[in-house]
């Protein structure tokens, strides 16, 4: 009798578990919004297709996540990636944002606005990654400072200058802060 309860609360567990078949299979179904996560943080096309194949293969590496978590773990493989790539910084005071090229102008929205692709690409690394991170992916200011290796006092000034840079645009943004 025992022995029957511990088998089936074993498959239960094996059924809420994704492993790296289908961590895979997030990354072929939400391979678009993904791709376009990777661009956003690295701001280019090249260093975004390398972060987006870096998380297929670390999915393949990967122990078992369960199976509610497998997007959002998908989506910090992209972002752990760009962070590695790219390894932004907060900008010294004075000192100007690090210009991105590009070659056309796209609509990128989240869940909180509409943004210009361009704009939000021609922000300065630090700044980018703290927007895309704290208003597009709702990470907290905490958790972005965590992942980037500085202060929560950073990371709110970087979230500040990312916001007036979009609002000097002409940009419409609406958050909640």
């Amino acid at each position: 009798m025992r022995e029957q309860a511990r088998h089936q609360v074993r498959q239960k567990r094996a059924k809420s578990i994704c492993g790296s078949r289908g961590l895979i299979k997030v990354f072929y179904e939400d391979m678009n919004a993904l791709y376009q996560l990777s661009l956003l943080l690295t701001g280019d096309h090249e260093k975004a297709e390398k972060c987006f194949v870096a998380g297929i293969e670390d999915c393949v590496k990967e122990n078992r996540v369960f199976r509610e978590w497998a997007r959002s773990w998908a989506k910090r493989i992209i972002v752990a990636n760009a962070i590695r790539e790219l390894k932004p910084r907060p900008s010294l005071p004075g000192s100007p944002p690090s210009a991105t090229v590009f070659s056309h102008s796209e609509q990128s929205s989240g869940s909180r606005g509409h943004f210009d692709l361009e704009t939000v690409l021609g922000l300065g690394d630090f700044e980018r990654f703290v927007f895309v991170m704290s208003v597009l992916e709702n990470y907290s200011h905490h958790e972005c400072a965590l992942l980037l290796g500085c202060s929560v006092l950073e990371i709110r000034q970087g979230r500040l200058h990312a916001l007036e840079e979009l609002a000097s645009s002409g940009q419409v943004v609406s958050f909640a802060p």
